[in-house]
């Protein structure tokens, strides 16, 4: 748990404006980037203890993306925090009108455990940038790597700059969103970061809303991939499966549910279970490249959405390794709760259609996917379907590469989630614009002051 003491630390610390330097910022930045760097292998080593992740999957899902996301603020910090200069109306010329980027203050990151280093550490990235002090709060079901993330972040940053928070988060989190001060007064952390579940959002939401915090929520929800007939059912296929059966499902943007035009159903699915066998080969237990389910808690919850279709293919599983085969079933009930809860796991149950129409009605039932596939080689039906739906983020012709493209936001709609990060954004999730308006003295027209009769006019003119 966190005394109130050393959040009151953090909050001194910001005040004090050490923290809002370009020279303190970027150093801090590098520092951050250089510990990644020295860390890396125990870093692979912890991935791999709670998800079992290969070292090529841990870089290009976790490590690779954070330092991307550091290189980039490294690059592009000086040109974030400049004065973004802006228009001025007609009534206030010759004013001249500028937004401040200006850092929030204290804030709360709170990480998921499917992806436990990068989900919680980018963010991180973007306070620094922005000149914030933080507290992370690291998922405590992946422990190994919320020890490595301790352990580096206790080496290169003082508490009361940036603080590491272990334990229980259904504990930790409202305890420190509730802590009191000795005057009795709540401690109001700046802005909240949450990624992980729908429910757990609304909680964090209801906490903050209390004392007014602004809060980012990456949540998830039931993700579509799209198939049409005109698809290319070979890069399809290996692109469906790729961004489903990556860490073993466990990822909030992965294809939640498969629907796929009726003329190619069978097609498609030989053509998935060969990619299947082609990644990990015919048993996936011992392949190098398969990753593990979280625990035993989640894998008994998996198991039960097992028996809510047919498999069609797939269904091998071992408690002891925490190992769910790649699975695909189909004959499911869209009331199942396979179909009305996120899955979160290598099972992929399978609809046809053969009207948009009928797929459209199947994606309402789960409406604000955070994320959106469509496979299809016609402009038209693209056009089409991004207009129709509503989602967080697409993908045409591929799934869940987008999360790694720095140049657009990333994040949900509605249940999916509220704001969006990476790149840019993540820094101005943590900094707020504020607007200055500078006016100079040598014009100073009576027009502007009382008294108004017969002033309409000009007002007419200069105010529209």
């Amino acid at each position: 748990m966190t005394d109130i003491n050393s959040l009151l630390k953090l909050r001194h610390y910001y005040e004090t404006g050490t923290t809002r330097p370009y020279a303190f910022r970027m150093e801090k930045l590098k520092k951050f980037k250089a510990a990644v760097l020295k860390y890396e292998k125990e870093i692979e080593t912890a991935l791999y203890s709670d998800l079992k992740k290969s070292p090529e999957e841990a870089y290009a899902t976790e490590t690779g993306l954070l330092l991307a996301e550091l290189s980039i603020a490294i690059k592009n910090l000086h040109r974030w925090m400049r004065p973004e200069r802006k228009g001025t109306n007609l009534v206030n010329l010759p004013s001249s009108t500028y937004l401040v980027k200006d850092p929030l203050g204290v804030v709360l990151i709170i990480g998921a455990w499917n992806y436990p280093l990068q989900l919680l550490l980018i963010p991180l990235v973007g306070a620094i940038a922005g000149g914030n002090c933080a507290v992370i709060k690291p998922s405590e079901l992946a422990p190994a790597t919320a020890g490595i993330i301790e352990k580096i972040i206790t080496k290169i940053f003082p508490a009361e700059y940036v603080l590491t928070v272990q334990g229980n988060g259904a504990e930790v989190v409202p305890s420190m969103m509730s802590a009191r001060t000795p005057s009795g007064n709540s401690f109001r952390f700046d802005h909240v970061f949450y990624t992980g579940s729908i429910p757990v959002g609304k909680s964090i939401y209801q906490l903050a809303a209390k004392d007014l915090i602004p809060v980012t929520l990456e949540l998830g929800g039931k993700s579509p991939a799209i198939v049409e007939a005109d698809a290319s059912l070979k890069a399809t296929a290996r692109r469906i499966v790729l961004g489903k059966f990556i860490n073993s499902g466990q990822t909030c943007i992965a294809p939640d549910y498969l629907l796929v035009h009726e003329s190619v159903k069978d097609k498609l699915i030989e053509q998935m279970k060969d990619s299947i066998e082609h990644f990990y080969t015919n048993d996936p237990s011992t392949s190098y490249s398969y990753s593990k389910v979280i625990n035993e808690r989640r894998f008994d919850k998996l198991l039960t959405y097992l028996q809510q279709g047919t498999i069609i293919y797939g269904g091998n599983h071992d408690k002891s390794k925490l190992y769910i085969q790649p699975t695909l079933i189909d004959n499911v009930s869209l009331s199942a709760p396979v179909m009305t809860e996120e899955i979160f796991g290598p099972i992929l149950p399978v609809f046809t259609f053969t009207a948009m129409e009928d797929a459209i009605s199947i994606v309402q039932r789960n409406p604000d996917p955070l994320a959106f596939y469509l496979f299809t080689s016609s402009s038209q039906k693209e056009k089409e379907w991004v207009q129709k739906v509503s989602f967080g983020g697409a993908c045409i012709n591929n799934a869940a590469w987008h999360f790694a493209n720095h140049h657009i936001p990333f994040g949900g709609i509605r249940s999916s989630g509220i704001g969006s990060y990476h790149g840019k954004s993540t820094f101005e999730i943590f900094t707020h614009k504020k607007p200055v308006m500078k006016t100079p003295t040598w014009f100073d027209p009576d027009l502007k002051y009382p008294p108004f009769e017969k002033k309409m006019k000009w007002f007419k003119r200069f105010i529209k």
